[in-house]
């Protein structure tokens, strides 16, 4: 006769780990948001060592909108030179293409051509700068560093052919739809830095939420691994470029408009203040690292320096030496902090 007697209830004991068992732990915070936690941390320490300097200056919302509104001038040409850099390369011809896309504009637009068919002459004229950086850099392998430095030249010079080196008035009877476009305020808030926001949200987007993006970071992280998995390394180089070349173009015409006036020199002052923010930003000189929001935030920071500066007190030719230490330090923190994950991610931490 079978006994229906119930069995012990036995302990619940939780499985052990086996000695093949390899699984990586998830990656720590360090990994994850090292360099936009880094960034933010360093724009509030300079945010409140610039109260400290100058209060008189730092409590009044007048500074807030003046960095609101010249800020985004480099700020989205940061943004978008993030793709580039990521991808490993660098492009040094921007602000002249920014001169080129903003001329062709220009041009266009007092020849009697509707203004936006205007603009998306200058746009196409800022794809095919982007185009041609792109192509010579990932199809022929000429180092972007070099290639960047000639275009530059390039394209500066055919701007000044096409101006005469001569400069156009943007004036409010001509341009009055293109102004409100450009330079907007909603509540007293800057236009300039709704449109840096929404660039930014644009191109977080694209980065961190398409395949595009995702090959962005494996192109920059080793070419070879990408080409081997059926990453078109050529194509993706080439669209980051042509992605700098629009942007800069629209720089370039919210530089224009936010002073009235296109300049044939337009452009020439914002080189080290937007490779700066970049690397400020986290974004890894030696590609396959780079956040949006690092190099948002870092274009403030930047922005700052200089009226920082000024207002404590301190002679301003004290910037360029600023923006040097900053390009400095960014470049060794990252590779303190790559070496750091690196050996994290052996010790599968």
């Amino acid at each position: 006769m079978t006994s229906d007697t119930a069995s012990p209830t036995k302990t619940a004991r939780p499985p052990e780990k086996s000695p093949g068992d390899n699984r990586v732990a998830p990656p720590s915070m360090l990994r994850r948001y090292g360099s936009q936690m880094g960034i933010i941390g360093v724009g509030i320490a300079m945010w409140i060592a610039f109260i400290i300097a100058a209060p008189s200056v730092f409590l009044d919302k007048d500074i807030y909108i003046a960095f609101g509104e010249t800020t985004p001038l480099f700020g989205v040409l940061a943004l978008s030179l993030t793709f580039v850099v990521i991808t490993g390369e660098i492009d040094l011809s921007f602000p002249s293409i920014m001169a080129l896309g903003t001329a062709i504009f220009c041009l266009t637009a007092e020849a009697g051509w509707p203004h936006p068919l205007a603009l998306l002459a200058g746009f196409l004229t800022g794809l095919a700068c982007g185009w041609i950086n792109g192509t010579l850099v990932a199809r022929l392998s000429i180092p972007s560093l070099v290639i960047t430095i000639g275009t530059s030249f390039l394209y500066r010079g055919v701007e000044l052919v096409l101006m005469n080196g001569t400069g156009v008035a943007l004036t409010k009877d001509k341009y009055e739809t293109m102004l409100r476009l450009f330079t907007f305020h909603v509540y007293g808030f800057p236009g300039e830095t709704i449109w840096s926001i929404g660039i930014a949200i644009a191109l977080w987007i694209l980065l961190n939420r398409t395949k595009f993006g995702a090959h962005v970071f494996l192109v920059g992280d080793n070419p070879v691994s990408a080409n081997l998995m059926g990453v078109n390394v050529v194509s993706v180089k080439t669209r980051a470029f042509m992605l700098m070349g629009v942007v800069s173009v629209f720089a370039g015409l919210m530089t224009s408009f936010y002073g009235f006036y296109f300049w044939p020199t337009t452009g020439d002052g914002a080189l080290l203040s937007t490779i700066a923010s970049v690397f400020l930003g986290g974004t890894s000189v030696f590609g396959g690292t780079g956040s949006i929001v690092g190099s948002l935030v870092a274009s403030y920071i930047i922005g700052a320096i200089n009226a920082g500066i000024v207002s404590a007190g301190i002679n301003a030719f004290y910037t360029q030496l600023a923006f040097g230490l900053v390009i400095v330090l960014s470049v060794v923190l990252q590779t303190i902090i790559a070496r750091r994950v690196r050996r994290q991610s052996i010790a599968g931490k």
